[in-house]
């Protein structure tokens, strides 16, 4: 049997892959795959995996062999169900891999905002501190976390941990229901939660539902000492909106992970160096141990798929 693996590149160049290369005879490992190449590279495969390659109707037209993908992610938004559907093939996904990493990454972000961390790095790098007369600097605002107010939109596996991350720091707890439901007990108005809340952290899919659901009007909503955390996909925030807001001092501060466009153009919004915003490169999954997890969970996912018991199936996006 033939494996390829399409964006080995994606998985970083530390992680090993021989738990799952040693699983087939032969394996076609790429670094990256551009769209009109994906089709001469997957025409004689069995097996594919994918983390953000596109496989869909145009390029599965000569993948006869093709019985199992496994996308090497949790999102499975690049996989053309009914074309799969149509074909027998199974798709298996990753779960749950990366939580430690991204609470991590997530309180890393709080924390950075909350003290204004990027600009006193940046002040010590241009010298201001080696000029100064007093023995420190405080001239951008820091504040304590304890006691403030966290607003978690997403509260599965993800925001859950988030939360007991943060109340282990002194800081409450409110969770949003989705937006324009009526909230399940326990949980806040989407509008009320970002009424209230000091940091509103993204922990959601994106949805036909809630795509942009952070523009002008919920921005607006927010408390202007507030700060906005997205780690979760870029398309639910309206990049335009949200540097208009920072601008213009409707909120206080974000920190973005995820952009709509990954790599971004350099000409996204959200890459113009404003002092109150804080941009990472879609790296809040990328610890060492939460990438070997995914590599093992693909692993479990082949191994299922061979011997006749797939797990983690996806049915549908």
């Amino acid at each position: 049997m033939l494996g390829v693996i399409l964006d080995a590149d994606s998985l970083g160049n530390d992680v090993d892959l021989s738990p799952i290369t040693s699983l087939l005879d032969e394996w076609q490992v790429y670094p990256f795959t551009r769209p009109e190449d994906v089709a001469d590279r997957i025409a004689n495969a069995d097996i594919v995996l994918s983390n953000k390659i596109r496989l869909e109707e145009s390029n599965l037209g000569h993948a006869d062999q093709l019985k199992f993908v496994s996308v090497i992610a949790t999102g499975t938004n690049n996989i053309d169900f009914p074309a799969m559907a149509e074909r027998g093939v199974v798709v298996s996904n990753a779960r749950g891999y990366g939580t430690p990493s991204v609470v991590q990454h997530t309180l890393t972000m709080i924390l950075m905002l909350s003290t204004n961390l990027h600009r006193y790095l940046s002040d010590v790098a241009s010298g201001k501190w080696q000029k100064s007369d007093a023995f420190c600097l405080l001239h951008h605002p820091v504040q304590e976390v304890a006691g403030k107010k966290l607003g978690i939109v997403g509260y599965g596996e993800l925001g859950k941990a988030v939360a007991a991350a943060v109340e282990a720091l002194g800081m409450s707890v409110v969770v949003s229901e989705r937006p324009g439901v009526e909230p399940r007990t326990g949980r806040l108005a989407f509008d009320d939660v970002l009424n209230t809340a000091d940091y509103v952290s993204l922990h959601c899919p994106l949805t036909e539902d809630n795509e942009h659901m952070i523009n002008k009007e919920t921005l607006g909503l927010m408390k202007p000492g507030a700060h906005l955390i997205n780690t979760a996909r870029g398309g639910l925030v309206h990049s335009v909106d949200l540097v208009a807001a920072l601008k213009e001092g409707v909120i206080a501060g974000a920190a973005i992970d995820v952009l709509d466009r990954e790599p971004p153009p350099a000409d996204d919004p959200l890459l113009e160096p404003l002092s109150n915003l804080i941009v990472t490169p879609h790296n809040a999954w990328g610890a060492i141990e939460s990438r070997t997890r995914l590599i093992m969970q693909t692993r479990e996912n082949i191994e299922g798929f061979l011997n006749g018991e797939p797990v983690r199936v996806v049915e549908n996006s």
